[in-house]
Order: structure tokens, then C-alpha cells, then sequence
């Protein structure tokens, strides 16, 4: 049997495995929704090995680059879940100090996507830092529907706090400027618009796909860059209240609307990945916070 692709799957599948990613589908009712699309050949089997992540071979940045300097660090967390660990992640011949992003894992910690994200802004000449916030459960245990089972279990505040702390790790830093960024995807688009609002001398956030705060807009200070789906409509619905806050307190903004991809489409792991959109929302990205972290 020759190995699926895109083509050959339909659009309810991929919102199928949305709802089942975003916890609104259990995995045995899952699997029972998906034998709806098991047909002309297409085993569930196929179907779920399809839909899974592939850390494996879809790594962009090499393991142990010599182009960088990444290690595991761990920082004090005061408000949120304690000791929380991190990737630390910076270019390995930096003479001066850089900025810095923080870099904000989706609903089931901080898995090799995320670790590879860092990595790719740290190259650009930043230094990164990804922290793991189901630290206080053990970190991310190797594998996502685990990681998300572990993720319910948190409160998302204490994880928001977590992820204020990197920020103060960061700004502390003796190789970091004190500029400092964030970037995050899904629930990480979340903590990115929170931190927006939550962290008044934040210089950047950029929001992948993520939920948008419902008050204290007048609060945000740093310029925002908002990415979304054009298939994403679980995201893309409250998207229209926050621009209105945002334009009603005059705050600086950029969002762009990539057509016919899925929620998760920078995500290089799964099926939902768009290497177009991705690539360009990424080079966005890089460049929205070179001008306004460096």
C-alpha cells in the first residue's frame, strides 16, 4: 500500500484530529469518528500513523549543531509551578549580547518541535529560551497524548506565570541585551497575547493560531504579529473582538491570515504542516523581531 499524503485525505479528518489535539474528543471516539474515512483502502491504522507527529525526520536544525550552544537550565518560577526547565539555546560564536525570545510549547510541553523552534530563532541571533511547563509533573514525558494528559492537569495561569518568569530569567541573563520577545504556538499563542498584556516591558509577541485575552488590551505595550489559520475557525472566531480592542486603544499590530491551511500549519511534525505558509510566517517572525529586538 503506498504511503497517504494530503490529497488523499479528507478536510473532516484534519478537524477530527483538531478536536481530538484540543481535548474536545476522547481517543476512543476519536478512532471511532475516524473509521467514517477508512475506505478504499485507507485502514485506521494508516489513518492514525498518518495524523501522528514525526519527530523523527522532521527536524530542521541538526542534534548538537555546532553552530549553537544549547543546554537544559533550570529557573525559579515564585507565582507558578516552582523550579521550571528550560532549553537554553544561543549562537556559539556571540561576542555581545543578544536578544532574547521566549519560546511557548502548544497544549503538551515542551516536545522536539518545540526545542527545534528555539533552536531555528537562536540561529538567527537570538538567544532562546524554551521553558517545559509540565516540569512540576515530571516534564514532557516523551511522548504528545501523554504530555497533554499531564498539560489538563495544570492550571493555565500557574503555566502563564511560568512563562513570565522565563521572561525575568531572561531579562536577567548576562548575555541577553534586556530585549525580549515571545513567540508561541497554540496554547503558546495564548501565553503570548497574555504575556502582551501581563508584561508591561515585553518588546515583541508574536501569536501563533492562539486564544486572545478578552480584557486589559489597554495594557499591551509591545507590538504585536498575529498568525492564523484560514481553516482554523475554533481560533479565528475571536479574532475579530480583539482587533477592535486592539484598534479602540490604538495598540501597534500586524496579523496576517494564511488561506487554506490548517491550525498547527508551522508544525513540521504532522500532515497539518504547510511548508509554504510556515516558511513565510516564519520569516515574518524573524524579521518582525530583528526590528524590534535588535
Amino acid at each position: 500500500m503506498k504511503p497517504l499524503n494530503k490529497k488523499d485525505i479528507k478536510q473532516e479528518v484534519f478537524d477530527l484530529y483538531d478536536a481530538y489535539a484540543h481535548n474536545k474528543l476522547q481517543r476512543r471516539e476519536f478512532i471511532e469518528r475516524l473509521s467514517m474515512y477508512a475506505v478504499g483502502g485507507i485502514t485506521i491504522p494508516s489513518l492514525m500513523s498518518f495524523l501522528m507527529p514525526n519527530y523523527k525526520d522532521t527536524m530542521l536544525v541538526p542534534t548538537n549543531d555546532p553552530r549553537l550552544v544549547s543546554e537544559y537550565i533550570t529557573y525559579e518560577s515564585p507565582k507558578g509551578g516552582g523550579p521550571i526547565k528550560g532549553l537554553l539555546s544561543k549562537p556559539a560564536k556571540a561576542k555581545d549580547k543578544l536578544p532574547g525570545i521566549v519560546v511557548v510549547h502548544e497544549n503538551r510541553g515542551l516536545n522536539p518541535y518545540i526545542e527545534d523552534t528555539a533552536k531555528q530563532a537562536a540561529l538567527e541571533g537570538f538567544i532562546t529560551l524554551a521553558p517545559d511547563a509540565l516540569t512540576p509533573l515530571g516534564g514532557y514525558p516523551g511522548n504528545d497524548d501523554e504530555g497533554r494528559a499531564l498539560q489538563r492537569q495544570r492550571d493555565r495561569n500557574e503555566m502563564l506565570e511560568d512563562f513570565i518568569a522565563a521572561f525575568a530569567y531572561l531579562k536577567n541573563h548576562k548575555e541577553c541585551s534586556g530585549n525580549i520577545g515571545v513567540v508561541g504556538f497554540c496554547f503558546g499563542g495564548w501565553i503570548s497575547n497574555m504575556m502582551a498584556v501581563k508584561v508591561s516591558d515585553l518588546k515583541a509577541a508574536v501569536p501563533f493560531y492562539g486564544g486572545q485575552p478578552k480584557e486589559d488590551i489597554d495594557k499591551i505595550n509591545a507590538p504585536l504579529m498575529l498568525q492564523f489559520a484560514g481553516l482554523d475557525k475554533r481560533v479565528n472566531e475571536g479574532w475579530p473582538a480583539y482587533e477592535k480592542a486592539l484598534k479602540a486603544n490604538n495598540k501597534e499590530y500586524v496579523a496576517y491570515t494564511y488561506p487554506d491551511v490548517n491550525h498547527g500549519f508551522h508544525n513540521t511534525t504532522t500532515p497539518r504542516y504547510d511548508k509554504t505558509a510556515a516558511e513565510l510566517a516564519w520569516k515574518r517572525t524573524i524579521d518582525f523581531f530583528n526590528k524590534n529586538l535588535k
